[in-house]
C-alpha cells in the first residue's frame, strides 16, 4: 500500500492525541471514552460554475472515531472515513474521474436532554476531506490529481445503550467545502457544495 493511502489516518491519529492532551488537562471528575465504527451514506448535491456541471455520484462508506467525555455534557472526538464516488463532469468539458474520498475531522461535541433512553448529542468542527482518484478505467481523467479540501462539519445523532458498555448509534453530519477540481482548471465550478452522510452503528464505552 502506497503511504498516500495513509494520510486520512495519520491526520486522524494525530487529532486524537491532540484531544487526548487537551481532555486530560481539563476537571471534569466523570471521564468516559468512546470507540465507534458505522456504515454511511455519502450524498453529494450537484454543482456548477465557469460552465461546468458537477454531478457526484451517491455511495456507502464507513465511518470510525473516538470520543472522549471533557466534561458532563461536552466531549471532543476525532474521526476518519472513507467511501468512494465518481465526479461526473459536462458543459464546457467532459470528463469522469473516481476517488477515494479520505475524511479526517474533529468537532466538538454536546449532549442534549435525555428522551427515555435516547441520548441525543449535536456537533460541531472541521477537517479535510480528501479526495484521490483510482486511475481505474472509464473514470479517469488525464491531469487529475488527489486533492484536500478543508470542510466545515455539523451534524446530530442519538445514542440507545444496550448495557453499559455497549450502545447503538444513528446519526447525520453534512460538510460544507469546495467542490473538487482534482487540480485542473477545466474541472473548477468554482462552487461549495454539500455532502449527506448519514450513518448507523455501533459504541464501545470504556
Amino acid at each position: 500500500m502506497q503511504p498516500k493511502t495513509f494520510l486520512g489516518i495519520r491526520a486522524v491519529l494525530l487529532m486524537g492525541a491532540i484531544i487526548f492532551m487537551v481532555s486530560a488537562a481539563g476537571f471534569a471528575q466523570d471521564t468516559r471514552s468512546e470507540v465507534s465504527i458505522q456504515g454511511t451514506g455519502f450524498f453529494t448535491k450537484n454543482s456548477e460554475g465557469k460552465g461546468i456541471h458537477n454531478d457526484p455520484t451517491n455511495s456507502g462508506g464507513i465511518l470510525v472515531g473516538y470520543r472522549y467525555q471533557v466534561y458532563r455534557w461536552i466531549s471532543a472526538e476525532a474521526n476518519y472515513g472513507y467511501a468512494r464516488s465518481t465526479q461526473e463532469f459536462s458543459g464546457s468539458t467532459s470528463a469522469r474521474v473516481q476517488s477515494n474520498v479520505h475524511q479526517a475531522t474533529a468537532a466538538g461535541v454536546a449532549k442534549l436532554p435525555q428522551v427515555l433512553k435516547l441520548q441525543p448529542f449535536a456537533l460541531a468542527g472541521g477537517g479535510a476531506l480528501v479526495f484521490d482518484p483510482t486511475l481505474n478505467r472509464g473514470g479517469s481523467y488525464a491531469g487529475a490529481s488527489r486533492q484536500t479540501r478543508g470542510a466545515f462539519l455539523y451534524g446530530a445523532g442519538a445514542d440507545y445503550p444496550v448495557t453499559r458498555y455497549l450502545a447503538v448509534r444513528a446519526e447525520y453530519r453534512g460538510f460544507v467545502y469546495k467542490a473538487p477540481s482534482f487540480g485542473l482548471d477545466t474541472l473548477n465550478t468554482n462552487s461549495w457544495t454539500h455532502s449527506a452522510q448519514p450513518s448507523a452503528g455501533i459504541v464501545l464505552k470504556f
